[in-house]
Formats: C-alpha cells, sequence, structure tokens
C-alpha cells in the first residue's frame, strides 16, 4: 500500500507571516491535496528569546483567511503526534541527544562566545573562505574531543555553559536529489559543526526539525530555498539517527526577489514602495511599527491564492486564472521553477480586479454598504447594488467604491477644470438646462427614459449627444469621465441631480465660453 502523503508547515512565532511564508504554506497544502494527504501546522518555537505574542493567532487567522485548512497539528483538533508546539517537546529530543553523544556523532563545546569571535578572526586572517567550526578548527577548540573525559565532567558538574555541536565527518560527499533542484552534492569539509542542542537545553531548528519530521510522519518537505545550505546538515542527522530509508523527499522553493529581480523581497522594500508584504495587517509588539495587510488593503483571498501559486509555479500554458480547486488538481512540483521569482505588485492588482468584478451581485452590493458605511455615507440596498454594477470593472479593491464612487454619495464641490475650461459653453449651459427640465418630468426614472429625454433636447436643438455630454457629466459628478452616465444619474436620483446641475450652472457662471 502507497504511503500516505504527509508534508507540514513549520513557521515560527516570531512575528508577522511574510508574504513568501504564505507561499510555503500555500504550496504544501495544494501538495497534500493532489495527493490525497495531510497538511500539518507545526510552530518551531526553540528561539524562546524571539517569541511574539500574538503571532500564533496571527498565523492560524492568515491560513484561514487563505482558505489553506489544517489537517492535524496547531489549530486542528486531535492528531497522535503531538505535541505540535516544538517548546512543549523539549524533553522528546534529549533522548535523540544523547544517542548521537553516545554513538560520537556529536559532541560536547564549551567556547565562549568570545572564543569563537577569534577563532573566526584567526581563520578570517588566514584568507580562509568560510570560516566555521569544522571538522578542522574544532580540534583547537574547547570541546569533548580536544578535552579529557574527566575535564568535561568536571566542567558540566560546575554547570558550565555548553552546547552540542553534530560531529560533520572530514570527507564524504553528501548527496540530495532535491525535488526541483535535481542531485545536490556537498563534500562535508564544507559543512560546520552545527549546534543541536543549544546551552539553555532547547533544540536548534536543525536537530529539531529533523526529529519531529520524522516522528510525524512527515513525507516530503517543502520549504524555501534559504533553507537548501542546512540540507546537508539534515540528510548527515537523517543517516546519524538511522533514518536514512524514512528521510522525507525535499524540495526547495525559488526565491521571492524584489519587483526589479534584484535581492530577496523585504519588508524594507516594500514600504519604501508602498506595498504590503503581510498577509494581514501587523501591529509589531516589539518596535510599534504597522505593517498594512493584503486582506485590509482589498485584496480577496482567492487573489493571493492564485497570485501566489504563479510565484515560482507553473501549469505549462498561458493560463493565469485558478480557483483553489482547480490549483489542488493541475499542483505538481515538477512545475517549479529553480530561479527565482520577481514580485510584481501590478499583477496582484490585476487578479484582484479580475476576481472582483466577477463575484456575484450580492457580494459586491455588500462591499458597497460596508464601504459606504465607513466612509460615512448613507446609501440603501438597492442603491449600493446599483452602484456595484457601475463601478465594479473600475475599481481595483472592494475599498474603492465609496472613493472612486464618491459622486454617487455627494455633490462635487470641485469641477474638472480641463472639462471647464474646453467645454464649459453657452451653448453647453443651456442644453444642460433644457435637459435640466426634460428630465424632472421623466416618470419611470431609468437610465433608458432619462437618454430619451437627453437625446430629445439635442435633437430639438441640433447638436450632436457628444457635444455637450461632458459638460453634463461634470455638472453632475465633478468628474470629467466615470461610469455610464444616464446609469449614474439614474442611481443619483432626480431630486438630487435636478440639484446639481442648478449648483454647477449657477458656481460656473463666470466661467462660461462664448
Amino acid at each position: 500500500m502507497e504511503k500516505e502523503v504527509r508534508v507540514r508547515f513549520a513557521p515560527s512565532p516570531t512575528g508577522a507571516l511574510h508574504i513568501g511564508g504564505v507561499r510555503t504554506a500555500l504550496f504544501n497544502y495544494l501538495f497534500a491535496r493532489k495527493h490525497g494527504g495531510k497538511f500539518l501546522l507545526r510552530l518551531e518555537d526553540t528561539d524562546q528569546s524571539r517569541f511574539v505574542e500574538g503571532a500564533e493567532a496571527y498565523i492560524l487567522e492568515a491560513l484561514n483567511w487563505m482558505g489553506i485548512q489544517v489537517d492535524e497539528g496547531v489549530g486542528a483538533e486531535g492528531g497522535e503526534c503531538g505535541p505540535y508546539v516544538q517548546s512543549q517537546r523539549k524533553d522528546i529530543y534529549q533522548k535523540y541527544v544523547q544517542q548521537l553523544i553516545d554513538e560520537d556523532k556529536a559532541y560536547y563545546a564549551f567556547d565562549t562566545p568570545e572564543e569563537l569571535d577569534a577563532m573566526r578572526e584567526r581563520l578570517m586572517e588566514a584568507k580562509v573562505a568560510q570560516p566555521q567550526y569544522n571538522s578542522i578548527t574544532r580540534m583547537q577548540m574547547k570541546n569533548s574531543l580536544t578535552l579529557s573525559a574527566e575535564e568535561v565532567k568536571t566542567k558540566m558538574d560546575a554547570g558550565e555553559p555548553y552546547v552540542v555541536r553534530l560531529k560533520v565527518p572530514r570527507k564524504e560527499e553528501i548527496r540530495l536529489n532535491d525535488m526541483v533542484r535535481g542531485w545536490v552534492k556537498v563534500m562535508s569539509i564544507d559543512v560546520d559543526d552545527k549546534v543541536l542542542l543549544k546551552s539553555d537545553g532547547m533544540p536548534t531548528y536543525h536537530l529539531a526539525n529533523v526529529v519531529d519530521d520524522h516522528l510525524m510522519g512527515i513525507t516530503h518537505v517543502i520549504r524555501g530555498e534559504e533553507w537548501l545550505p542546512s540540507a546537508p546538515c539534515h540528510v548527515l542527522l537523517y543517516d546519524f539517527l538511522g533514518w536514512e530509508d524514512s528521510m522525507p523527499q525535499f524540495a526547495h522553493l525559488p526565491l521571492i526577489l524584489k519587483p526589479d529581480g534584484n535581492g530577496k523581497l523585504s519588508k524594507r522594500d516594500a514600504d519604501k514602495k508602498g506595498y504590503p508584504v503581510f498577509p494581514l495587517d501587523w501591529n509589531d509588539p516589539r518596535t510599534g511599527e504597522f505593517s498594512i495587510g493584503f486582506r485590509e488593503q482589498g485584496y480577496l483571498p482567492e487573489t493571493m491564492v492564485n497570485f501566489l501559486a504563479m510565484l515560482g509555479w507553473s501549469p505549462g500554458n498561458d493560463e493565469e486564472m485558478f480557483t483553489m480547486e482547480e490549483l489542488c488538481e493541475r499542483f505538481s512540483i515538477e512545475r517549479v521553477g529553480k530561479a527565482g521569482t520577481k514580485f510584481d505588485i501590478q499583477k496582484a492588482q490585476w487578479y484582484n480586479q479580475q476576481y472582483l468584478k466577477n463575484r456575484p451581485e450580492a457580494d459586491i452590493t455588500a462591499f458597497v454598504l460596508a464601504d459606504a458605511q465607513k466612509a460615512g455615507y448613507e446609501c440603501s440596498e438597492e442603491k449600493a447594488r446599483a452602484i456595484g454594477q457601475l463601478m465594479k470593472e473600475r475599481v481595483t479593491y472592494p475599498t474603492q467604491f465609496a472613493s472612486e464612487g464618491k459622486y454617487f454619495f455627494v455633490a462635487p464641490e470641485e469641477y474638472d477644470d480641463k472639462v471647464i475650461r474646453k467645454k464649459w459653453t453657452q451653448e453647453a449651459v443651456e442644453v444642460i438646462g433644457a435637459f435640466k427640465n426634460a428630465m424632472v418630468a421623466v416618470e419611470d426614472f431609468s437610465a433608458e427614459n432619462i437618454k430619451a429625454a437627453y437625446i430629445g433636447v439635442c435633437e430639438a436643438r441640433e447638436i450632436g449627444m457628444g457635444k455637450v455630454m461632458q459638460s453634463l457629466r461634470v455638472s453632475v459628478t465633478g468628474q470629467g469621465g466615470g461610469a455610464d452616465l444616464f446609469e449614474t444619474i439614474a442611481t443619483i436620483g432626480k431630486e438630487e441631480v435636478s440639484n446639481r446641475i442648478e449648483a454647477a450652472i449657477n458656481t460656473l457662471a463666470d466661467r462660461v465660453k462664448a
């Protein structure tokens, strides 16, 4: 029987979940669903000094907003592999640390921070390309390989701080068949003796990650490219612990790059350009800094799913629009590229426009009502429905209906100067005034009947419809362009439009061109 696919998303609760982390979660989720497997959520909080209150709740809310459902772990009921928070698994790791030490695959190191700095400085002065604690330098340091057993015991009995390091072989080829990058080969001399257990008794990411993945039956590890340099250490750990036959398959996702392609996307870059990199609003309790989220800026969850899926993955053709269900069916690690992918905020906006205009009428009406209420405008459901259908292809976010369609709610306080200078003629004023009178007489105040009244006025004066259309629009909305004018007039209402036309004629009396 084929083994059940089990993947995990394992963020650290050290702050807001970056958009790159959300993409990693999404790719894991799509892979699990494609293969009928399980998606686990585990919190890797071994670095307690960096723990941020509220980060766990933020992660869960972000995944929920995106429609990423956790099958097992944090935020899900049940699960036989818990606890799913690493700080609660401290005792579990001790067993494996001791096994590695007993089998001479790990060792105690008592080096102080000052001694470590001095070692690195010596190596840098000697022009060593990668100054690190490895199979060569460890023999000049203070550890259980250079100290006698009695000295080690004395130091430990005295409570002297120590860490446990992995004993990496000196001359060995470490191989990893990555699902994205193919075979990755590294010589062990280039791998440092990673710390496995810190001086506070907590494991590092390297040990906890491998132990937890094994005990939780993880079959595939899909993570960012930044973890590729750590992969040889993890491969060694699987081998040293006797788990090489059950080692998961690895897939290291390409970096998400700045829009110009020059380096990895960061919060600082986004702040400079004015776009978000977090899924939800984030108030950093450490710095007090506020960062707007994609959700609060008006992006729809289906936009983010589609947009992020295309950051590194390709369907193999020109298709761009996919629902979550379609992605679950189509997703394939083989279609994930190796090269970094540029973060294109304009593409995200395009996706949002597509999904917004195709939302059901009821959803769009609700967006208009909510936005109008937030702006302090009174709006009936009937009016909101009309505004939504007129404006849905003219906005990028559902939070723009009230701002971009302000003229639906309030009379203009100023008028498009370009139109006034060129189009506000005596003839235009006379036609607009005549239209106002004809419009008032329209009983069934529909766009069709309003347009018929306007045509009648123009024909009576033997002028083309378009000659004063822009002036009429300016008198009603203050703008030179916008949604269908007669639908707009019908939505605003007869009395209000009549008052606006009269106000414009009076206000702009001294701007009339001969």
